[in-house]
């Protein structure tokens, strides 16, 4: 009978707004080394990024499930299990196109191999701290994800197969960008660890993001240092981005601070129009026929 009872009312949550599940489409082994602007530093880096994802998603998943059973909140239980459907789907697409890309001159493997380590350490943590871990990176993830989406220049010389993965990617995590934050709110609602917990994160995803991208770009240094233009050109796009994304990673720091005030409703609109009608994504084609977005 509770078995029976537990399953009725698991039929009977109420579904996630704004937060849809989609498989990837997109075949990795068609992307091109230099994909992003044709610069081999902004490839570099996203390919490092790549690399932390499979590793890195399911931890977040992890850390948002230690708490699960302690949110009463139906609606926060439905946005709990899109954002785990999610994280599932990038962490598949990402290990598929990391593995496309394992090359004797590009080997991901030894990084790889830290991460998992680093990993196993960080599950050891107290869960308050894991899930503070996880708000911080999915900050990240949504400003990196709406840098992408706002700024389609940079897009304009990547394949068909490049803006199926990273716009794809970068549409969910800013659908699912307040799910651990509000999570962490509802269950913990410490601030000052939040917060102090930034200021570790920021240090070591920029040390670590750094550090990979340059030994992936010496490891392709045959191919990657004759294209002067366009590491000039990747130099340019990583110091406006940073730049340009400054003031939305310091709102993190506000008293009031909260994931969902960023509007991004336009832009994800749009690119999910072009998914659609120019990439022929049937996932979005379906949403799009629902009437979800016109």
């Amino acid at each position: 009978m509770t078995q029976v009872t537990a399953e009725k009312s698991y039929q009977n949550r109420p579904k996630a707004v704004g937060i849809t599940v989609r498989k990837p489409q997109f075949t990795p082994q068609a992307i091109r080394r230099h994909y992003f602007a044709n610069s081999p530093i902004m490839s570099h880096l996203l390919t490092a990024l790549s690399s932390t994802f499979p590793i890195g998603e399911q931890f977040f998943v992890h850390s948002v499930r230690n708490v699960r059973d302690r949110v009463k909140d139906e609606k926060l239980q439905a946005q709990i299990a899109a954002f785990i459907g999610q994280e599932a789907m990038h962490s598949k697409a990402h290990a598929a196109f990391n593995d496309a890309w394992r090359r004797d001159d590009y080997n991901l493997d030894r990084f790889q191999a830290w991460l998992a380590r680093k990993d196993s350490y960080i599950k050891g943590l107290h869960p308050k701290i894991q899930l503070a871990i996880t708000c911080a990176f999915e900050h990240f993830t949504a400003l990196l994800g709406g840098y992408i989406l706002r700024h389609p220049e940079i897009l304009a010389s990547s394949d068909e197969d490049t803006i199926k993965l990273w716009v794809w990617h970068a549409i969910e995590e800013i659908e699912h960008r307040a799910v651990a934050f509000d999570v962490y709110q509802h269950v913990y609602g410490d601030d000052k660890v939040r917060r102090k917990i930034m200021r570790s994160v920021t240090t070591g995803f920029a040390s670590l993001t750094f550090y990979s991208a340059t030994r992936l770009f010496w490891q392709d240094k045959k191919k990657s240092l004759p294209k002067v233009t366009g590491n000039f050109l990747g130099i340019y796009l990583i110091g406006k981005m940073f730049v340009q994304l400054l003031p939305e990673y310091l709102s993190y720091f506000k008293v009031d601070f909260h994931p969902s005030e960023i509007d991004y409703s336009e832009i994800v609109n749009m690119w999910k129009q072009r998914l659609a009608t120019e990439y022929l994504h049937p996932e979005f084609q379906k949403e799009r026929s629902t009437g979800a977005y016109s």
